[in-house]
């Protein structure tokens, strides 16, 4: 097929009216602004201010979480984040579906979640959202992405700069874009 009979992306029909981002216009407004205030906001170093904030809104979250400051989240009322859990600076949260974060995972500096993507197949671009999912003790790597639609099993690694387009095994490392399994994770007591 010649480049003259390819169909073209036409932006102007893109529709995305059947999402559902779980909470009306004056929610995601007053969250839009404390986002931005006490979340990507570098100033804040609290993580019990914005723990709290993040159940004020919906979010599902226990005990000993670590937020540190510059961290962006779409919607706390499609978040669950277990025990212990450590998410690092400039981290982002982009929820369109809902991500579940297991006890004792840690997200590095720059990890990004990314639950919404576009048919790139389709004219209109379509929208194509799936939830995420990090079983216990997974680690995320500074700068990492973990693409729609991926659960990364108990206590696997996603390597510094890796893109996860599939599931991840546990207790495997995955490195590269697209992340492959480099090597068994051994922790040592």
């Amino acid at each position: 097929m010649t480049e003259e009979q390819q169909a073209t992306v036409d932006l102007s029909k893109y529709n995305n009216d059947w999402y559902n981002p779980g909470a009306g216009g004056i929610k995601r407004l007053l969250w839009f602004v404390v986002n931005v205030l006490f979340f990507i906001n570098p100033i804040n170093p609290l993580s019990s201010l914005k723990v709290a904030l993040l159940r004020l809104f919906g979010a599902n979250i226990g005990k000993g979480v670590v937020i540190k400051p510059s961290v962006n989240i779409k919607y706390p009322w499609l978040l669950t984040i277990g025990n212990h859990v450590w998410i690092g600076e400039n981290v982002w949260i982009d929820n369109l579906s809902q991500v579940t974060i297991k006890d004792n995972v840690t997200l590095s500096q720059g990890a990004i979640l990314l639950t919404g993507s576009h048919n790139y197949k389709r004219p209109t671009f379509d929208l194509i959202v799936g939830t995420i999912i990090l079983e216990e003790g997974c680690w995320i790597g500074a700068k990492a992405m973990v693409c729609p639609a991926i659960t990364c099993g108990s206590h696997s690694v996603l390597a510094a700069g890796s893109v996860a387009t599939t599931d991840l095994k546990p207790y495997m490392l995955y490195q590269g874009n697209p992340a492959i399994p480099k090597r068994e994770r051994l922790i040592h007591s």
